[in-house]
């Protein structure tokens, strides 16, 4: 078994790996490293050495390290023996014993005591099985920036006393946001990068789909999380059309829409479904959106007025300036570039958005529409200047150039 051959081990069993051990510990840090030197001895061990039962491998030694640490401290010996005297190491990687273990995993490394970055980091690391690596390359930061933020994360739940247990009943209802956002900003830097010279990221995309495919199984009677999973599989769907073979964008017009994931718009719709049983969340009703778009043979045949009510809708449940200027791009769409101008102004004219690329794309698109070319050349200039995408900066500069 070769390095690509422990990768994938790994991928798939480190949230089992890292969630039993914790759960046997109580040290989420801990477990983590431990986990970590396992597979480093992997690397090493399995190319000589094939292992029968990969998993359990990797559970042992994990163990053996944790067992290792803990007997370096000296005032946790209390700790070791209760380690010691666990159950075998095959049985804690029974996948139908540990589905708590790896929900626990999930809300901790989502805790609301870490930042942002941090909860993605944590989350990326030891539920997705991401090395530094690979995170830093899908975020486009150093790798001693994100090993940072895994150490200061790890340090934040230890120095809070964040227990690793599922919360109860109501108190994970409350937190469950937490994690779908985390899931959510996952997936949207893959679907559109936010800098850069590549549109589209499609392994951290996929990762996304992963982690809430795990979490759909999870928790199978919140309708929000398969309402995320339907947004992700809907606009991934898409990914195979939105990039031309070098690379560049390709709007959603000029797609070739036979080119879209036909199995992934099936996925979807099937956890739209399932969503709406309960009443469709944010997630739900941008899955709506994602929908109505994957339905249609072409943007001409686009319902829009269906599109601007489902807007409406999540305009009132979670507000914010971006779903209100999509709201203006379906306006336009249905009923003219007019009435969706008079939206876009008065989000520039409230300051929503500021230092924003997007309200200048649209506001160029809109008037581009309206004939008023030296006005819509200077708003795709502007938003050219801000975009920090490569990809998306050229095509707003070819948009712009066409108007001279």
């Amino acid at each position: 078994m070769g390095t690509a051959d422990v990768e994938a081990v790994w991928r798939i069993e480190s949230a089992r790996i890292v969630a039993a051990l914790t759960r046997l510990t109580g040290d989420f840090g801990l477990a983590e490293d431990a986990a970590q030197e396992a597979v480093a001895e992997a690397l090493v061990a399995w190319p000589l050495a094939a292992p029968d039962n990969p998993a359990g491998w990797l559970m042992a030694t994990a163990r053996r390290r944790a067992i290792d640490a803990i007997r370096r401290r000296t005032a946790l010996q209390d700790r070791y023996a209760l380690l010691a005297a666990g159950p075998a190491a095959d049985d804690e990687i029974d996948p139908d014993g540990i589905d708590d273990d790896v929900l626990a995993l999930m809300f901790v490394s989502c805790h609301p005591v870490l930042s942002r970055e941090a909860r993605v980091a944590l989350t990326l690391r030891v539920v997705g099985g991401l090395s530094s690596e690979e995170i830093a390359r899908a975020f486009l930061v150093s790798v001693p920036t994100v090993q940072a933020r895994i150490t200061r994360g790890k340090k934040t739940i230890a120095a809070a006393g964040v227990p690793f247990e599922l919360p109860a009943a109501d108190e994970r209802r409350e937190r469950l946001g937490g994690v779908l956002s985390v899931i959510y900003v996952i997936f949207t830097e893959g679907s559109t990068a936010t800098s850069g010279d590549r549109l589209l990221r499609p392994d951290v995309a996929y990762e996304a789909i992963r982690l809430a495919r795990t979490l759909a199984a999870l928790q199978p009677d919140e309708p929000e999380v398969h309402g995320l999973l339907a947004l992700c599989e809907l606009t991934a769907a898409r990914f195979p059309a939105r990039t031309a073979p070098d690379g560049s964008p390709v709007l959603l017009e000029d797609q070739d829409r036979r080119q879209w994931d036909l199995s992934a718009i099936r996925r979807g719709l099937a956890a739209l479904a399932r969503a709406s049983t309960g009443g469709l969340g944010p997630y739900g009703l941008q899955a709506a959106i994602a929908a109505a778009h994957a339905s249609a043979p072409s943007v001409e045949a686009t319902d829009w007025d269906r599109i601007v009510v489902l807007y409406e809708a999540l305009g009132r449940v979670a507000p914010s300036p971006v779903v209100e200027l999509n709201r203006a791009v379906a306006v336009s769409m249905a009923s003219g570039p007019e009435q969706a101008l008079a939206i876009v102004d008065e989000l520039v004219a409230a300051d929503r958005l500021p230092g924003s690329h997007l309200v200048p794309t649209v506001r160029g698109e809109l008037l581009t529409r309206l004939g008023r070319r030296p006005e819509a050349r200077a708003e795709l200039e502007l938003a050219a200047r801000l975009c920090t995408n490569q990809r998306e900066r050229s095509v707003l500069l070819r948009k712009a150039a066409a108007l001279d």
